[in-house]
């Protein structure tokens, strides 16, 4: 019986390895693309919501993403940020791709971007690649592999306190229609921490938060394709993934709550704490 199951759990980590393997190519090959449309870009588009941009670097990123998925993963769905969903929803997998995180960012050639892809096995997110080709960092974790920064393994910071905290959130799309924001929760945390930042690609900032360059993160308004590598790579380096309450995290609700786990509590107290603006 022993045998048995460890035998199960070798042949899951020998799987994860080659779907990580697979992201790692799917991510790569992207980033190679949004280099080559770095400062070269002919379109750019508003999607419906004001900021909201797409440009010609979003689709042709997405089209080599898709590309190697389809070629090592035909049967598996896909969840992609500008081609929706595709292949059979009852599947046990789930790729989530983000091709350009941070798609304003790259239009003022402001080099906070990234390529997220995440895979989710029966709704938990199990691998995770996150890729900023400009910068040419590459992260990558899988379940009960590790996570790590260009090969090299990483964890989260050692900060124990709230006050000795770097922070980071965003802003969603909708803020301009919608009163359920995170202005209030900025403000209060900008006096309690020693500082807040707000670069503009969740995938980053989880990435950022698993290195340990920023000790937590939370953000709402967000795409199950925003997270769902980030938040293999956090867990991985030993952080913790909760929703805002501290309970599980619903990657549906696009809320989230990450942080090196020392000071989780600290964090969801106080945003708890605040009304909104």
């Amino acid at each position: 019986m022993i045998l048995t199951a460890q035998l199960h759990e070798f042949m899951n980590s020998r799987h994860l390895e080659i779907f990580l393997d697979i992201a790692t190519e799917a991510a790569l090959s992207a980033g190679a693309i949004l280099q080559q449309y770095w400062g070269n870009l002919q379109e750019i588009r508003e999607k419906g919501r004001p900021g909201d941009l797409v440009t010609e670097a979003d689709k042709a990123a997405e089209d080599a993403v898709l590309a190697v998925l389809k070629r090592h993963v035909p049967d598996h769905p896909i969840l992609a940020e500008e081609s929706g969903q595709m292949g059979d929803r009852q599947s046990e997998f789930l790729w989530a791709i983000d091709p350009l995180d941070g798609t304003t960012n790259y239009a003022h050639q402001y080099p906070f971007v990234a390529v997220s892809v995440g895979l989710l096995i029966e709704g938990v997110p199990q691998v995770g690649v996150v890729y900023n080709p400009i910068h040419q960092e590459l992260f990558r974790a899988a379940k009960g592999l590790g996570a790590t920064q260009n090969r090299k393994p990483i964890q989260v910071s050692q900060t124990q306190e709230l006050d000795r905290s770097l922070l980071v959130t965003g802003f969603a799309y909708d803020r301009r229609q919608t009163s359920d924001t995170n202005y209030a929760e900025f403000c209060h945390l900008t006096h309690l921490t020693q500082g807040v930042r707000r670069d503009g690609a969740a995938a980053l900032d989880l990435a950022y938060v698993a290195c340990g360059r920023l000790d937590g993160y939370w953000e709402r308004g967000l795409s199950m394709w925003d997270m769902a590598a980030g938040v293999v790579l956090v867990e991985e380096a030993g952080g913790l993934v909760t929703a805002y309450d501290q309970s599980p995290v619903q990657l549906e609700t696009g809320r989230i709550l990450a942080t090196n786990g020392k000071i989780h509590q600290q964090l969801s107290h106080e945003l708890s704490q605040v009304k909104p603006i």
